[in-house]
């Protein structure tokens, strides 16, 4: 059986190795803080304040003394419920320094899965944001007496001997901190590379969620080898936007930023997204497939609208910059002329279009956590925004495959990232070996079980495929797989990908597991959807009203129809439902990072799918 690894030098790939092997996140705190002391650490969008390297550590100092002064001690858990601000990254890494570990959970999960997480991480202190939050928390407080003490960031009420504001605790903090000084710093020294920085709980679309461990080290050696393998420069701005229990958030928005001591913005509200890009203008940017999505149609509402000259312009320079992308990926020499050309219509053409996105600058803009359609990327790379696919896991500390600027291939979700072992099971499951894979799951009596077999391989519950050059391809969940009354088996994400290539359409969901015929439940995008239907005179009211319409309908028709033809006839989607109300996290459909819960979904829409098949 052929094993994949990374093709990298082995002299570069064990200098990766050296680098990372002794560090902690503390002490690369300690460096920035001491070699970088006033340089830009930490902003909140829309804020003048920021917050230098030197600054930041002192912040963590104090609410590091102030946690140790609650009890919380090396290997004791935090759970973190608090919205993107900076005091959320600061609380975390006090909580690291002091070799406790932080947790942030979703703040879109229910009663019960808050509780069911209290209780697994049988944490003692919890981090909540407001007094709404505390209300929402009361019944767990009831319920595990585990917790001790709960601090509030914006504590409107008295302290009592539970809760306490986070002023409070800062206070506390400094003046510990002023009476023994050389506390924090015995503490920081003493946390090892192979203890864990962080625990993350995966989003259970099939079950309770698992706590993974991720070490110091993991997190440590994603950054050493992302810099070795993506040129970028040190202190790069970057802008922080996914929730902080994303793993994607935690490495790009938290780990990387210290290795490389960049400079973090905070956008804390999901709309500001657009215009936080252009104020920050990164080199990185990592879009969930939606976000990548909805920017596409956003450049081609506007381009409808465009003078001709304009819209002519931009097809041309597309059309050269697609023949460059395709030469590029295939390793190509690109002709003088044809280079020549494309420099010219891109600094004229698509440069400024780049730049009102707020990507006239990016080096290296990603996607992962989900498929990402095919016209999706190619539309992107016409604009001179080549996406670049990655793959991988919470526990495999984010990316364990990745396509890089100087080797890609749009479709696939790149080859093993520095260090890493890929495999595929007899089955076509995706096994990965390397030192990027979690130390393990953590366990309610607080022990950590392995989740490697004995050879160390990592069964990831993904299936896939290699080219010939060992490019990976994603085809399905192993547990997600639709099998027909035929046995024919089906991949739903393929189906379900090519749908939500469309614009209109946000969601999908194929169904047809013991059944003749695939078919679809569709959820439109509540954005786009009033957009498009002014753009054809509609009396838009209500996303329900418009499932109705016979013009809606029509036009995704002409969405399925266009799927049909990339699919096998046993593939293709008979017939199809529009749904008249959206999938959110708070609903229920969709998991914390926008995974289809197809269980529930399929529960709560038996009626609807029983009706596709009479």
């Amino acid at each position: 059986m052929r094993v994949y690894s990374r093709a990298m030098e082995p002299v570069l790939e064990q200098r990766c190795a050296d680098i990372a092997r002794d560090l902690t996140i503390p002490a690369l705190l300690h460096r920035n803080a001491t070699e970088f002391p006033e340089l830009p650490a930490l902003s909140l969008l829309g804020s003048p304040d920021t917050l230098t390297w030197r600054e930041l550590r002192d912040e963590v100092t104090v609410l590091a003394r102030g946690l140790a002064d609650l009890g919380l001690a090396s290997g004791d858990r935090l759970l973190i419920m608090m919205s993107s601000r900076p005091e959320h990254w600061l609380i975390d890494l006090a909580a690291v320094h002091l070799g406790a570990v932080p947790s942030t959970v979703y703040a879109t999960l229910s009663t019960d899965q808050l509780r069911y997480l209290a209780r697994h991480s049988q944490a003692g202190i919890v981090v909540l944001e407001d007094e709404a939050a505390l209300a929402r928390w009361q019944p767990i407080l009831d319920d595990v007496p585990e917790i001790r003490r709960v601090v509030v960031a914006e504590h409107t009420g008295a302290d009592t001997g539970r809760v306490v504001s986070l002023r409070t605790l800062g206070v506390r903090g400094a003046a510990a901190h002023r009476a023994d000084p050389a506390a924090f710093e015995k503490t920081w020294r003493e946390v090892r590379p192979d203890q864990p920085v962080t625990l993350l709980y995966t989003s259970g679309t099939t079950g309770d969620p698992k706590g993974v461990m991720l070490t110091h080290h993991n997190v440590i050696y994603q950054t050493v080898v992302m810099e070795h393998t993506i040129e970028t420069p040190d202190h790069a701005a970057t802008l922080a936007y996914l929730p902080l229990a994303h793993i994607a958030e935690r490495v790009l928005g938290v780990y990387n930023p210290i290795y490389r001591a960049g400079h973090v913005t905070i956008c804390s509200d999901p709309t500001q997204l657009l215009a936080g890009l252009v104020r920050v203008r990164p080199v990185s940017f990592f879009g969930v497939p939606r976000i990548w999505e909805k920017m596409v149609a956003g450049v081609q509402g506007q381009l409808a609208t465009a003078e001709p000259q304009v819209k002519a312009a931009v097809e041309m320079a597309r059309e050269v910059a697609l023949q460059v992308h395709g030469l590029r990926q295939s390793g190509a020499e690109i002709p003088l002329e044809l280079a020549a050309k494309h420099a010219t219509l891109d600094a004229q053409v698509l440069k400024p279009l780049r730049a009102k996105l707020g990507m006239d600058n990016l080096l290296w803009p990603g996607s992962g956590s989900a498929p990402i359609p095919y016209d999706v990327l190619l539309y992107l790379a016409s604009i001179g925004i080549v996406v670049l696919e990655v793959w991988g896991m919470t526990e495999t500390t984010g990316t364990a495959t990745i396509n890089t600027p100087d080797h890609f291939r749009t479709g696939t979700v790149g080859r093993p990232n520095g260090g890493m072992e890929i495999r595929l099971a007899e089955d076509g499951e995706i096994l990965a070996r390397g030192p990027l894979v979690c130390a393990g799951y953590l366990r309610a009596d607080g022990g950590v079980d392995p989740v490697t077999d004995g050879d160390g391989w990592l069964a990831t519950g993904d299936v896939g495929a290699f080219d010939d050059d060992g490019y990976l391809t994603i085809t399905d969940r192993k547990k997600e797989l639709i099998i027909n009354s035929s046995g024919k088996n089906i991949s739903p994400a393929q189906i379900e990908n090519l749908l939500r290539a469309h614009p209109l359409i946000a969601q999908a969901v194929a169904v047809g597991d013991r059944q003749p015929y695939v078919t679809a439940l569709i959820v439109l995008d509540e954005e786009i959807a009033p957009l498009w239907a002014r753009s054809k005179g509609l009396p838009f009211t209500t996303v329900a009203a418009l499932a109705e319409d016979p013009v809606l309908r029509a036009e995704i028709d002409v969405a399925v129809n266009a799927a049909n033809t990339k699919l096998a006839r046993p593939e293709q989607v008979k017939t199809y439902r529009v749904l008249s109300r959206g999938w959110t996290p708070e609903s229920g459909e969709l998991t914390p990072t926008l995974k289809l819960r197809r269980r529930i979904i399929q529960e709560r829409y038996a009626e609807e799918i029983g009706a596709l098949y009479t």
